[in-house]
This record gives C-alpha cells, sequence and structure tokens, in this order.
C-alpha cells in the first residue's frame, strides 16, 4: 500500500514536471491544455491548504478561488534550477496569496494601541538614531516611552510589514528571502555530510572491538545486554567500552 502511494506521487510529480514545460510552449493550444490540466491536477493541494484558514472571515470556496490564484502564480514562476517539486514550490505561494488576501480584507488586524504605541515608539528611535547616531534597544525605547518592554516589542513587530519569501533580500545579492533559505540549508546539510564523514574516518580507525560494539550499539540498536551476549563480555564490560569509546570520539571530533 506505501509503495503504491510512493508510486503515485512520484507519477504526479512526472506528469507536473512535463505539464509545466509544456505550458511553456509557443504553441497558444498546447500551453493552454497544459495550464488546464496542471490546474486540474493540483486542485486538491490547493484545497488542503485553503481549509487551514478556514473560519478567518472568508468562505472555503473564496479561500479555494483566492487559491487558485496562488496556483496560477506558481505554474508561471515555477523555475526548474529549484531542483525541487512544483506541489513544494506551490505551496508557500498558494498560502502566500491567501494570507495576503486574509490580510487586505481585513479579517487580520492589528490593533489602535498597538499602532498608537508604535508611533510613539518609532518616533522616539528615529529621535535617537538622529541625535545620537545608535540604534536603541528596545527596551531603552520602551522605558523612555513609559511602556512595558513586552508591549513595545509586540507593538513594533506589529507595524512591520508582512515579507514574501520571494521578495528580494536588503542587500545586493540580488536573492529572494526563499532564495536565502535554501542556501543556508544547504550550508547545514553540507555541514552534517561533513561531520558524518568525519565520523565514519574516526570508527573506521577504531579497534576491531570498539568497532563491534559501536555497531551493534548504534547500528543495531542492541542493548548493553545483548552485546554482551553477542560479544561473550559482562554488560559491565560493554558499559565500560562504550564510555571510553564515545570519549575517544567526543575528543577526536569536537
Amino acid at each position: 500500500m506505501e509503495e503504491s502511494k510512493t508510486n503515485r506521487a512520484s507519477d504526479k510529480f512526472k506528469v507536473n514536471d512535463e505539464l509545466l514545460k509544456e505550458s511553456r510552449s509557443t504553441d497558444e493550444a498546447t500551453s493552454r491544455r497544459a495550464y488546464e490540466r496542471l490546474v486540474e491536477l493540483n486542485t486538491g493541494l490547493v484545497k488542503s491548504i485553503a481549509v487551514r484558514f478556514l473560519n478567518r472571515g472568508i468562505e472555503l470556496e473564496d479561500l479555494i478561488q483566492i487559491g487558485m490564484l496562488g496556483l496560477i502564480k506558481a505554474i508561471d514562476g515555477f523555475d526548474f534550477s529549484r531542483e525541487c517539486s512544483f506541489s513544494t514550490y506551490a505551496l508557500p505561494v498558494i498560502s502566500g496569496e491567501i494570507k495576503r488576501q486574509l490580510r487586505d480584507s481585513g479579517p487580520v488586524k492589528v490593533s489602535r494601541i498597538y499602532k498608537r504605541n508604535a508611533a510613539i515608539l518609532l518616533k522616539e528611535k528615529n529621535s535617537i538614531i538622529e541625535k545620537e547616531g545608535r540604534d536603541p534597544s528596545i527596551a531603552e525605547l520602551a522605558e523612555r516611552c513609559g511602556i512595558e518592554p513586552e508591549e513595545a516589542a509586540i507593538a513594533l513587530d506589529a507595524s512591520m510589514p508582512v515579507i514574501s519569501i520571494h521578495d528580494p533580500k536588503y542587500d545586493e545579492s540580488g536573492m529572494t528571502f526563499l532564495d536565502s533559505m535554501e542556501c543556508e540549508r544547504a550550508s547545514e546539510e553540507m555541514a552534517m555530510l561533513t561531520d558524518r564523514i568525519a565520523l565514519s574516518q574516526e570508527i573506521s580507525a577504531l579497534p576491531p572491538l570498539w568497532k563491534k560494539i559501536i555497531l551493534l550499539r548504534y547500528f543495531r540498536n542492541k542493548t548493553q545486554s545483548e552485546c554482551a551476549s553477542i560479544l561473550g563480555l559482562t554488560q559491565v564490560k560493554i558499559s565500560r567500552e562504550e564510555k571510553k569509546i564515545l570519549a575517544h570520539l567526543r575528543e577526536k571530533l569536537i
């Protein structure tokens, strides 16, 4: 059953890729058919996202229609060089479209008191920057304005504009926030890979007994008692050796 579900998902990804390529066709009829099929194929994805935003002032059918606009934006904006499935790319685009509509239509509002406090805090912040050439902390601003630090933090956060992950970063890199997140994730994955390689090298250099203990304990999930039985040793001996192994690896890797 699980294998069947995996195969169906894989087939859907392939169909999405083929249709996305056809949607870029210079032949208008081919492009239109591909668009219609992509919308039909991914309607379930839109509905599953729309359901998450129920009870926020907009009916489900309207949420689905808004999500469909996001789906079309995702079809237009999908970049094959991102090396991710279309549904993975489309999910935040569709969610973002619904969130923008909720925000713009008014159900999500910033209370007047927070708006007033934010205006007072920002005015004081700009005054400090202009006169003293430094950026004050929230605690300092709160004290100067007679506002609790927690309330000041909420007010300033509520006054910040909503940023899409597809917006460009505020630097000269030309990258979007999504690109930056992907780069950070790639860096983390590379660091994890490097750690695994280093650990593998250290394990391969261990004495034979230590290798067997590591294999049984951490790759085959055996208990210390089970290891002792397999290796013909006592549980106490296994425990002592395991502590030595971990101390050795920690010294080598940290």
